[in-house]
């Protein structure tokens, strides 16, 4: 089972519109130019996509990476994440879910707005252990 989001399901849907007029309906979501038989290979098409589009270049597991990404970005389980990215080692998935910058200044954050719920609670103690054992100078 697949399920879309709203974007990927009006593409879908346009597809589906599309392949219905044909004379036959094959089972292939995407068809070559003569609509006759799937894509075997998209490689020329991916090349002309970003030399058109002035887009920097990317590699075709950018996408799997910045799927992940967002995905736990948006508070997706892990374990869901894994199943819509087709992985299937936790290993192999953390190499995709890369941490930045941008994660850590937001882990702060909302550390820093979990705490601030706790109000007039001590959230930790800062101890001198040297001149708690008394070997302070």
């Amino acid at each position: 089972m697949v399920y879309l989001d709203s974007e990927l399901r009006e593409i879908f849907k346009q597809l589906w519109e599309t392949r219905k007029s044909s004379k036959v309906l094959l089972p292939y979501v995407f068809l070559n130019k003569r609509g006759n038989d799937k894509i075997k290979e998209f490689r020329f098409a991916w090349n002309k996509a970003f030399k058109e589009s002035k887009v920097p270049r990317k590699l075709f597991h950018d996408l799997r990476r910045t799927a992940v990404r967002n995905m736990v970005r948006a508070g997706i389980l892990e374990k869901v994440a894994m199943t819509i990215s087709g992985h299937k080692t936790r290993s192999v998935f953390e190499r995709y879910n890369i941490v930045d910058e941008r994660d850590l200044r937001l882990a702060a954050q909302r550390q820093d707005e979990y705490f601030q719920n706790f109000t007039g609670t001590i959230t930790g103690t800062i101890v001198d252990f040297a001149k708690k054992k008394g070997l302070a100078d």
